[in-house]
């Protein structure tokens, strides 16, 4: 068994500030054996609109993020999900939401660009997002060989598509990260649902990893960061605040599961998006 944990903040603008908390809680993880932990999306910089993240975005492959998820996961030994960092693309205007992954010798190992993006009104609350005019949407899913099992790497707003864990699975996934900021709103009211539906049909774990507060542009980000194991019995959560999560990954108990309970053979349908 390995012991993952899910990391929790309520970040500002200021990168350093956010990525001093966020050592403190890795620190956390580490004291509680975790070998796998994953930061929330957005961990590093949270400001007032999405175009100030234009101007902290780093270069791929090289930045002060970047160069801290290495350090951490080399000095503590640990595979790190870096939540997510704004990452310059080619065009000025737009970034990608990147989630990278290294491994527990300051390796990057992958990078997942957010493929759904946040484009949305929110009557009830008044509040309206178009992540799409800042972002630019990635295209390809990823699962990676760890030591722990296939993990695969998904963003908040992805969880909203069951396709996309589908296409996971079918690639082998056994534990999913999702960093998130899913807002007070909408995660009152799917947060939790989401994320144990996630974990049930597609007989996984999941470690989702949550913004939980409040934050200077006014938003309030709904926290209840979760660890879910692959009958979407929640093995630990927190509510609001910065904090760490952890819980046991058991790959005997994910296989004994998958073997008594075959609902992935029995599929008979193939997800298509149709085409023009």
């Amino acid at each position: 068994m390995t012991m993952v944990a899910a990391i929790q903040m309520a970040s500002g603008p200021n990168v350093q500030a956010n990525l001093d908390q966020a050592e403190k809680l890795i620190a956390e993880a580490v004291a509680q054996s975790a070998k796998l932990i994953v930061l929330p999306e957005n961990f590093s910089f949270m400001g007032k609109t999405d175009q100030e993240r234009i101007a902290v975005a780093e270069k791929d492959g090289d930045g002060k993020v970047q160069r801290f998820l290495s350090e951490q996961a080399k000095k503590n030994s640990i595979w790190l999900v870096g939540g997510t960092i704004p990452v310059a693309t080619d065009n000025a205007e737009k970034l990608y939401a990147s989630c990278m992954l290294f491994n527990d010798q300051g390796e990057r190992v992958a990078c997942y660009n957010k493929i759904h993006l946040f484009d949305v009104l929110l009557q009830e609350s008044n509040e309206s997002y178009t992540e799409s005019d800042t972002t630019m949407s990635g295209d390809k899913t990823v699962v990676v060989d760890t030591p722990f099992g296939k993990l695969g790497l998904a963003v908040c707003y992805d969880l909203r598509f069951p396709e996309m864990f589908r296409t996971m699975v079918n690639q082998g996934m056994e534990i999913c990260a999702i960093p998130s900021s899913f807002t007070a709103l909408t995660g009152k009211a799917h947060w939790e649902v989401l994320v144990r539906a996630r974990a049930i049909e597609n007989l996984c774990y999941v470690v989702a990893a949550a913004q939980g507060g409040y934050h200077v542009s006014g938003r309030e980000t709904h926290g209840n960061s979760a660890i879910v194991n692959p009958w979407g019995q929640v093995l630990n959560y927190m509510g609001k605040g910065a904090g760490v999560v952890v819980a046991k990954f058991d790959r005997q108990y994910l296989e004994a599961t998958r073997d008594h309970f075959p609902v992935l053979q029995h599929r008979r349908l193939a997800c298509q998006i149709a085409s023009d």
